[in-house]
C-alpha cells in the first residue's frame, strides 16, 4: 500500500462557501453514475443535498480545482457518533490523493465536534474501497461489504416455506418499537453490531427505522413489500423485512432479521421470498441488498433465492480520539 501524500493537491473549503449552482456538475455526474453502476436514481439523495446547501446547513467539504468544485462530503453527528453521508470525486480528478484530502478535513471537523468518539462511513463511490489507506488509519477498521442484485423474473418459482405457529403479516406502524427491540436482541453479538453502533441498543435500532422509512439513504420505503413475522402463540415479533424502491423498476431490501429463537427454520428465508414477490408484482425487474462478507449464513439464503455479487465495497470505522 502506498502512503497518504504529505501536501494536498487541491484546496478544501467549506460547503457552506460553495454556492449551490456550483455543485451541480458534480451531482449531475454522481447521480449518473449511480443508475449506471448501481440501477440506483440518486435524485432524491442530490435534491436533499442541493436544499441543505443552499440553506448553507450541510456539514462539509468541497474540493476545489481553480475556482470550480471537483468533489464534495459531508457529515452529520448525532448521539456521539459521526456519519460520513457521502463523498464523490468527479472522474477525471479522481484519485486516491484527492479523495483522502476530502476525507482527512471531514474526519478533522467531525473529531473536533464536542462528543463525538466514533466515525462511520459507507461509501458506495469511493475507489479501490478494501485495499486503501485513509486518513488515521491507527484508528481505522475496514469490513468488506458486498452490494447484491437478484433478476426478480424467476422468484415467482420459489417454493413457499410452511412456517409451523409462525405468520407472515403486512408491515405495521405499530409494530415499530418492538420491530427496534427485535433488531437489538438479534444483532447482538453480531459483526453488524461493529459496523453500526444503532444496532447495539434498542433506542439506536429505533433511530435506524426512523431513517429507513423518512429518508432517501436507502430509497423510498416501499410498505407493500415490507412484512413482519409473528409468533401466533405468542404474538410476539419473530422476524421483519423491509423494502424501498430505488428507481421505479429497482427494489432494495433495506432490513432483513429474524429472531435467535427461531433461526433454522425457513422465517428468513419466507420473509425474503414474500418481499421479493411484492416487489415485482409492482413492476421492479430486479432488487438489491447489502452484507457484510463475514455473515456467511445471510450470503447462503441470498444465494438461495438468486443474488449475485454485484460490487464490494467497505464499512468503514474510526474510534479512539
Amino acid at each position: 500500500m502506498a502512503a497518504l501524500p504529505d501536501s494536498r493537491t487541491d484546496p478544501v473549503v467549506e460547503l457552506r462557501r460553495v454556492p449551490v449552482e456550483h455543485l451541480a456538475p458534480i451531482l449531475d455526474e454522481e447521480t449518473a453514475a449511480w443508475r449506471a453502476e448501481l440501477d440506483w436514481d440518486f435524485r432524491p439523495s442530490a435534491d436533499l443535498v442541493r436544499r441543505f446547501v443552499h440553506m448553507q446547513a450541510l456539514n462539509g467539504f468541497a474540493l476545489m480545482h481553480g475556482p470550480s468544485p471537483i468533489g464534495y462530503s459531508y457529515y452529520v453527528c448525532e448521539e456521539g457518533k459521526g456519519l460520513i453521508g457521502d463523498l464523490y470525486v468527479m472522474r477525471d480528478h479522481r484519485t486516491p490523493e484527492n479523495e483522502n484530502a476530502l476525507l482527512q478535513a471531514v474526519l478533522d471537523a467531525t473529531w473536533r465536534t464536542p462528543g463525538v468518539r466514533r466515525i462511520e462511513a459507507q461509501l458506495m463511490m469511493l475507489s479501490s474501497p478494501l485495499d486503501r489507506v485513509v486518513p488515521h488509519q491507527n484508528r481505522f477498521r475496514s469490513y468488506p461489504r458486498y452490494f447484491l442484485e437478484a433478476d426478480l423474473a424467476p422468484i415467482a418459482s420459489l417454493p413457499e416455506r410452511q412456517l409451523a405457529g409462525i405468520a407472515i403479516s403486512p408491515w405495521s406502524e405499530h409494530r415499530q418499537d418492538e420491530t427496534a427491540r427485535l433488531i437489538a436482541a438479534a444483532y447482538q453479538g453480531h459483526i453488524d453490531s461493529q459496523i453500526n453502533d444503532q444496532y447495539r441498543s434498542p433506542a439506536g435500532a429505533r433511530r435506524f427505522l426512523l431513517n429507513i422509512v423518512q429518508y432517501p439513504g436507502c430509497g423510498s420505503f416501499f410498505q407493500p413489500a415490507s412484512c413482519l413475522a409473528i409468533d401466533t402463540r405468542t404474538h410476539h415479533l419473530c422476524g421483519i423485512s423491509l423494502a424501498s424502491l430505488v428507481a421505479d423498476d429497482v427494489g432494495h431490501i433495506t432490513q432483513i432479521c429474524v429472531s435467535k429463537s427461531v433461526r433454522g427454520e425457513g422465517v428468513g428465508y419466507e420473509l425474503l421470498r414474500r418481499s421479493l414477490l411484492a416487489l415485482a408484482r409492482h413492476g421492479c425487474r430486479k432488487a438489491s441488498l447489502t452484507v457484510t462478507a463475514a455473515n456467511t449464513e445471510a450470503i447462503r439464503l441470498y444465494d438461495r433465492v438468486g443474488f449475485q455479487t454485484h460490487r464490494e465495497f467497505a464499512a468503514c470505522v474510526w474510534e479512539g480520539f
